[in-house]
């Protein structure tokens, strides 16, 4: 059954069809074979509603909203000026600017979509003006938005939370070490980069200067201090900061900076609807997928065939994210966590891996595979925002690719860099 479902999808995905398609087509011909036939088709109805119920989900359209609302308004301008502003005179100091500001920005819209266009649109061509190329520039875009799967507000670790019945709050906390080591870790490279390549530096601004950006970019700070210091001071839960962020992205860019009028109003619920509707079909289809995979017990029968089940911890988090990382590289990072994580589920908990850690790891794999080729889903957004061809958008990705790959290996030798802060706050 196994074998005939995995036909069927691969052959819906090459001939073109949405993920959402072959995901539906797979789990109804496994359902049919089960059941014999549509008699019971109910239940799996009830399945795919049960996906999309938890109330937590309410935070991911709230955050599309919101980041929405922040990419068509000037917070994203205010936040690369600032970081220009404090590092753009040092050697590298664009290209680690640039990595800063799609951290900042990830940390406010938890968006790696929104990063790529509201970071990369500004800052590309002051990126290929200075010097750098266009192959290293939009992989470091591409890259450095991908850290805002990490930094909270994720929607990466919404779905993993809700899936895996793990604390979103807390998953949350434990991605900030992460994002932070990775923005180290490649702004270590840009520096390098640019002293091998002779790159000129950008004027250094006056204090003055710094002062002016430092007052406009203060406002689009408080996202993150609203995120995390309401969720961990206790105000608010994970999905009442989301609605938070949508009230005061509204306030910022309507009535305090002025940017977006109420004409917008339309046009930014019709994109962020559009998004959360196809979120909500690939959640409600991956929890019904999941459920008739794990019905057949395919995914013990998977785990067994590989070995899995006599793995101690530190074997099944390299399985973890050689199949995450792979996947990423192929499908939706939403589906991948949809449909992966019910089958390791069981590895995880027979080894006694903390679930927070596993989060962590299986979001990175879903940053790394989302700007992998040959489908990472950040090339394809890249592709359609700079209008370039592919193979020059995918041809600056291989150090990027090593340094996060290197980054899991280092999140597992050493698990306090996620921890700490979850056990600061939560232990």
């Amino acid at each position: 059954m196994a074998t005939i479902m995995m036909v069927i999808m691969i052959g819906l995905l090459l001939l073109g069809f949405p993920m959402m398609v072959p995901l539906i087509a797979g789990a109804l011909v496994g359902f049919v074979m089960m059941f014999d036939g549509f008699g019971q088709m109910g239940t799996f109805i009830q399945q795919m509603m049960a996906g999309i119920r938890p109330a937590s989900l309410i935070a991911v359209p709230m955050f599309i909203l919101a980041a929405d609302i922040m990419t068509r308004g000037q917070s994203a301008d205010r936040l690369i000026n600032m970081v220009m502003a404090f590092i753009g005179h040092v050697k590298g100091g664009l290209a680690i600017s640039t990595a800063t500001s799609c951290t900042l920005f990830g940390a406010v819209s938890g968006s790696t979509q929104a990063t790529v266009v509201a970071v990369g649109s500004p800052l590309r061509p002051k990126l290929l003006k200075a010097g750098y190329s266009d192959s290293f520039s939009l992989a470091l875009i591409i890259n450095s938005s991908d850290i805002a799967f990490l930094i909270p507000p994720s929607i990466g670790f919404i779905i993993y939370g809700v899936i895996s019945e793990t604390s979103i709050a807390e998953l949350f906390i434990a991605g900030i070490g992460p994002g932070l080591m990775i923005l180290v870790m490649f702004s270590i490279y840009c520096l390098i980069y640019a002293h091998v390549n002779k790159l000129p530096t950008e004027e250094k601004s006056t204090w003055r200067q710094r002062g002016t950006a430092m007052r406009d970019a203060l406002w689009p700070l408080f996202f993150p201090v609203i995120i995390v210091g309401g969720i961990y001071g206790g105000i608010f839960s994970p999905t009442e900061a989301a609605a938070v962020c949508v009230l005061y992205a509204f306030l910022l860019e309507f009535a305090v900076f002025r940017s977006l009028k109420l004409p917008d109003i339309y046009r930014i619920a019709k994109s962020t609807g559009l998004i959360t509707a196809v979120v909500f079909i690939l959640v409600a289809v991956g929890t019904g997928f999941s459920w008739i995979i794990s019905f057949a017990q395919i995914p013990q029968a998977i785990l067994d065939s590989v070995g899995v089940s006599d793995m101690g911890p530190v074997g099944v988090m390299i399985t973890i994210c050689i199949a995450f990382f792979i996947a990423c590289m192929f499908v939706d990072p939403i589906v991948v966590i949809l449909v992966l994580t019910p089958i390791f589920a069981p590895a995880i908990e027979a080894t006694g891996l903390d679930p927070v850690l596993v989060g962590v790891l299986i979001t990175l794999q879903v940053a790394i595979g989302s700007a992998t080729p040959p489908f990472g889903c950040d090339i394809f957004t890249a592709i359609a925002i700079f209008k370039r061809p592919y193979l020059e958008v995918i041809r600056g990705t291989p150090p990027f690719i090593f340094m996060l790959v290197a980054a899991a290996g280092l999140l597992i030798a050493f698990p306090q860099i996620a921890l700490f802060l979850r056990d600061l706050a939560f232990r």
